[in-house]
């Protein structure tokens, strides 16, 4: 790992989103509560959170982090004009210390996406996970990055 003992301690924010196409019918079920395997959405959101929580265990070199705050949020989207249903996701997470917490945004949205496909795969195979990234970071020496794409 790097060594960060030297570096100052600052508030660190990151920010990533990214979405889940799927079939009209398979975003008609998460709206209405109705998936076999429950509240597709809620569960998603608890499982971006523990996956932000345990990302150092998952990526090699990846700093322990003591998180301040994590919050995933969903938006859905009807297929319209050739573009397919979706949800949308964000993951905002927050430390104080001397290392960012983009590894931590970026896991816990992948793991809140992957989480929708895994209670969603049994009517819709064929969904598929896109445009994920950063959107921003701030804090540090390096101070903000906002993603211009």
């Amino acid at each position: 790992m790097v060594d960060v003992a030297a570096k100052a301690s600052t508030h660190r924010v990151a920010l990533a989103a990214g979405r889940i196409d799927m079939l009209p019918t398979t975003l008609a079920l998460i709206e209405a509560g109705t998936a076999k395997k429950g509240d597709v959405l809620g569960i998603a959101r608890i499982a971006g959170i523990q996956a932000a929580k345990k990302t150092s265990d998952l990526i090699p070199l990846c700093h322990p982090l003591a998180l301040t705050r994590i919050a995933i949020d969903f938006a859905t989207a009807p297929a319209s004009a050739g573009k397919p249903a979706s949800v949308m996701c964000t993951a905002r997470v927050e430390t104080v210390g001397p290392t960012g917490v983009e590894m931590e945004a970026l896991t816990a949205l992948q793991v809140a996406l992957l989480t929708i496909y895994d209670m969603c795969k049994a009517v819709d195979r064929g969904m598929t996970i896109n445009d994920c990234k950063l959107l921003e970071k701030h804090g540090g020496k390096s101070g903000s990055f906002v993603n211009a794409i």
